[in-house]
């Protein structure tokens, strides 16, 4: 990516991250994951996005164990854990970023996952560099969860790149040969989902300089 794709790439990013803390911090007990949704749509394009780089993400509760569901008519209940995976789409350019939160307390399970979730993605925030291939940096996080009492539910890629569309090149998998270079910007997305109980995933996105990676999304786990 060159200056002005970068540039392009951080107003998508800003306007997602403003309009995701924006309703995370007014989301109610009672309220459906199909009115989030709409309010986190309609927010990001009051603070200027052309629209959602794709159909937004919020999951509840047990709805969380699926990467990809579809938002609904469930309402949200105090201590569930809630998926939300965005993006905006601004002059072209796309952002993806995801959060899970918990309004209420969340019960033990989800401080494990969660931090459990959040030590493979800062492993792999810090150990990627310029020369390793998309196999080895997803290594870094997947290694994390497989040595965790979740061992084998983290079912889909580390991450990919994002640019003019919100899925590029390159790919971070367990079968990619693809080589990490300097000025690639792409997803850094654990995750690990527990069928009945729910998910958590944390999502930034990167830009990987000469000697590792620069996060570029900022709002708050």
């Amino acid at each position: 990516k060159d200056s002005t794709e970068i540039h392009g790439i951080k107003t998508a990013i800003e306007i997602a991250e403003t309009a995701m803390m924006n309703v995370t911090s007014t989301i109610l007990e009672g309220q459906t994951e199909k009115e989030i949704a709409w309010n986190l749509e309609k927010t990001m394009r009051e603070l200027g996005a052309d629209g959602p780089s794709f159909d937004t993400i919020v999951a509840a509760g047990p709805n969380g164990a699926m990467p990809h569901h579809r938002p609904s008519d469930r309402t949200i209940l105090m201590g569930d854990p809630i998926v939300i995976d965005m993006g905006a789409r601004v002059n072209g350019y796309c952002s993806d970023i995801t959060r899970t939160i918990c309004i209420g307390d969340p019960d033990e399970t989800f401080h494990k996952v969660y931090d459990t979730v959040l030590g493979a993605q800062l492993t792999a925030i810090e150990l990627i560099k310029p020369g390793v291939s998309g196999e080895e940096a997803d290594s870094y996080a997947r290694d994390i969860i497989n040595a965790s009492p979740y061992a084998e539910t983290f079912g889909h890629s580390l991450g990919h790149g994002v640019g003019l569309a919100v899925h590029e090149l390159p790919t971070l998998s367990p079968k990619s040969d693809q080589i990490l270079e300097e000025n690639m910007v792409f997803t850094i997305e654990p995750g690990i989902y527990i069928s009945g109980w729910g998910g958590v995933r944390i999502e930034d996105m990167v830009l990987l300089n000469n000697t590792g990676v620069d996060v570029l999304s900022t709002a708050d786990k």
